[in-house]
């Protein structure tokens, strides 16, 4: 039987997500390292859990091309493990936050909840709006998100310490939807030949970061 500081006790008959939430307060004031951590101290495991998330999703994919039911199962089984990392990062600075008292995780959990409503009026608007594809979508989507946070400058909002090919996407689709299409691009320059293939994968719909990453993948 699970004591009274044990997890299975703590959470007896609750919801998964709460029960985290307990044990995650609970840790922050009995772990002296998880104590003293800050928002800061954490970016770094936030960026590595990241990218070891990214990793088990190409994993995934990799089993499921390979046709292996087995290889799958470990690698869904991995993703599962990498996403609990991942969500420990987001309780985690959401508990930093509360104990601050700038937010908690009901606040996180509400606001993208608004977010959802109101970037999604074809599904939640009082005038459910059919879309006939992805991309009508995602221009209503990204004209909502321009009329909530009005930009100063082209890539406002764009972190530039994004990989670089992903940088260059999110560029050319702001470039693009300001109606000015990259043109004259020098064959001799090696970064503008980089930025006619990001747009030449954008034309083909095509992601250049997931398509680079899989080229690799290929050959190692």
């Amino acid at each position: 039987m699970a004591g009274a500081g044990e997890p299975g006790r703590e959470g007896s008959g609750q919801e998964p997500l709460l029960v985290f939430r307990t044990m995650m307060r609970r840790l922050r004031a009995e772990c002296p390292w998880k104590r003293e951590q800050t928002h800061r101290s954490l970016s770094r495991y936030l960026l590595e859990e990241a990218h070891e998330t990214l990793e088990a999703v190409d994993a995934l994919a990799a089993a499921e091309d390979a046709g292996d039911p087995r290889r799958r199962d470990a690698a869904a089984s991995h993703l599962r493990e990498e996403l609990g990392d991942l969500l420990l990062q987001v309780y985690f600075h959401a508990a930093v936050a509360e104990e601050h008292g700038d937010f908690d995780l009901d606040d996180v959990a509400s606001g993208l909840a608004e977010k959802m409503v109101r970037r999604n009026p074809h599904v939640f608007g009082p005038d459910p709006v059919a879309h006939d594809d992805a991309t009508s979508v995602d221009d209503a989507w990204q004209r909502i998100k321009a009329e909530e946070r009005p930009r100063a400058a082209l890539l406002d909002g764009v972190p530039a310490t994004l990989p670089a090919l992903l940088l260059a996407d999110k560029a050319l689709d702001r470039l693009a939807r300001a109606g000015r299409p990259v043109e004259d691009l020098d064959p001799d320059d090696l970064g503008d030949r980089l930025l006619g293939l990001v747009a030449e994968a954008r034309a083909a719909g095509a992601d250049p970061e997931q398509a680079l990453r899989d080229a690799v993948r290929r050959r190692v």
